[in-house]
């Protein structure tokens, strides 16, 4: 995997796979991340690239760099942003599961008159399809449409591990006040096939929108949950 300078810094770009790996379980707690040579080597980037990152994250508290013995993995949850709940993926972490992002499609929409997307964000937004694996099986289907400027479009060259809301961030699309809408559904022949079931098969999907402090539509995504893996699970901290 390659980075880009059109991304910006290397080290922040590095940072934010390694936080997002350690977040999702990829490398638990108590472990050791890949090496510095390692990871120079998967990134083709520079020594000081890798350290700069692993600083950053070490000033962070999610890992420790030792002498003689490696970086270990010391906390993998985020601060809440906006409430004192966690995510849901964090709380399967915690747990011991690992989640894996793959990126599944990415395009241009034209939304029709009358149309949710077009009540939200105008005749056109961009649209991302991701699969989240739950121990490599898959478990979440999600497609995001997203409020950016159609010359984002061009330069949207997204891999599979990087967070979503950290890019919305990047452009100044910061997401304060959310909406959720939970139902069941069947599912299409095309997202059934990449949740490995049925076409017609009944999933819990939720809806979510997500809007700027001054009400601009940043994000409508709609999930689809293979619950037979795992329950949806909420915790409430008072």
């Amino acid at each position: 995997m390659s980075l880009s300078r059109k991304k910006g810094p290397l080290y922040l770009q590095l940072k934010k796979i390694i936080r997002d790996r350690i977040v999702h379980g990829q490398y638990p707690v108590g472990t050791l991340i890949p090496s510095e040579p390692q990871l120079e080597q998967e990134f083709a980037v520079s020594k000081m690239t890798v350290r700069n990152a692993i600083k950053e994250l070490q000033q962070e508290g999610y890992v420790m760099k030792q002498s003689g013995v490696g970086t270990t993995v010391q906390r993998n949850s985020v601060a809440p942003q906006l409430s004192k709940g966690k995510q849901f993926t964090e709380i399967l972490v915690e747990q011991g599961a690992t989640i894996h992002k793959r990126l599944v499609g990415k395009y241009m929409e034209q939304n029709g008159p009358g149309s949710e997307a077009y009540t939200l964000f105008g005749d056109r937004c961009l649209c991302l399809e991701r699969l989240y694996l739950l121990n490599d099986l898959p478990f979440i289907y999600y497609e995001h449409r997203l409020a950016l400027g159609l010359t984002e479009a061009e330069e949207w060259t997204l891999g599979d591990e990087f967070s979503l809301y950290e890019w919305l961030e990047d452009h100044d699309l910061v997401a304060e006040q959310y909406r959720d809408q939970f139902t069941v559904a069947p599912l299409s022949a095309r997202i059934a096939s990449e949740l490995g079931m049925s076409e017609g098969d009944v999933v819990l999907r939720r809806q979510r929108f997500a809007y700027t402090s001054d009400g601009r539509a940043v994000e409508w995504s709609t999930g689809y949950y293979n619950t037979s893996l795992s329950p949806y699970i909420v915790n409430y901290q008072l």
